[in-house]
């Protein structure tokens, strides 16, 4: 049984955020690794990447992954948490996979230093799994405890690469398709010229303009993408 602090801690995962739904062009070595990361010996893996590189997307594609293999897993955005205290660590290493997203957000708080070295050295204790995210990479953080920054430069590092424009065009077609919604590569261009070039905001329509495509039966027509997000 989970026990009740597991269920407070833990943050509700987007159900886009899949494997099936990440565009892999630029980063398939860390989408191949993590799609079949239980089959691993390597219990830690970090990964880094800029905003919109898709790092938070991994962990919660990771968690999901976990679930349909019938394990238990948890996804912990400390961004959401610092407000928290460190007990949000406790009994996670009952775990088959916990999934850390942005670290940099408690590097320097000495309390949440000490609770994550704890945890580290608990899950790795119990063999269970654990992949950390942040925007930079280990030795680049303001970590103040030394053994904990010695920690997390074990296992396996990723950098993740951003999408450029083009990637980002196919990422949006294809998250399309997954929706039953067919968009035209004019219209995704349309998007990035006129709406924004950021992933998450170009995702963001992606969700708006499915709603009302739905609501309204209409398909994705520049007119229609202009009433919408007007």
């Amino acid at each position: 049984m989970v026990p009740k602090q597991l269920t407070l801690a833990g943050i509700r995962l987007q159900d886009n955020a899949t494997f099936e739904n990440f565009y892999a062009k630029q980063n398939q070595q860390v989408f191949a690794f993590l799609h079949d990361l239980f089959l691993s010996d390597e219990n830690y893996t970090y990964l880094w990447g800029n905003t919109g590189a898709g790092c938070s997307h991994l962990l919660q594609a990771s968690c999901h992954n976990a679930h349909d293999l019938n394990k238990q897993a948890m996804y912990l955005p400390l961004k959401e948490f610092i407000h928290l205290t460190p007990d949000v660590f406790e009994n996670l290493e009952i775990m088959d996979l916990v999934a850390i997203d942005d670290i940099q957000c408690v590097a320097g708080k000495a309390n949440w230093e000490e609770a994550l070295f704890h945890l580290f050295n608990r899950l790795r204790a119990n063999k269970c799994y654990l992949i950390i995210g942040a925007n930079t990479p280990p030795n680049s953080l303001n970590i103040l405890l030394p053994d904990l920054l010695s920690r997390l430069t074990w296992g396996i590092t990723f950098k993740l690469n951003g999408l450029i424009d083009d990637d980002k065009v196919a990422a949006l077609c294809m998250r399309a398709t997954h929706r039953g919604m067919h968009m035209p590569e004019e219209v995704a261009n349309y998007l990035l010229r006129h709406y924004s070039r950021t992933t998450s905001h170009l995702f963001t329509a992606l969700d708006k303009l499915d709603l009302a495509s739905l609501a309204q039966q209409r398909k994705l027509t520049i007119p229609f993408v202009k009433q919408v997000l007007s």
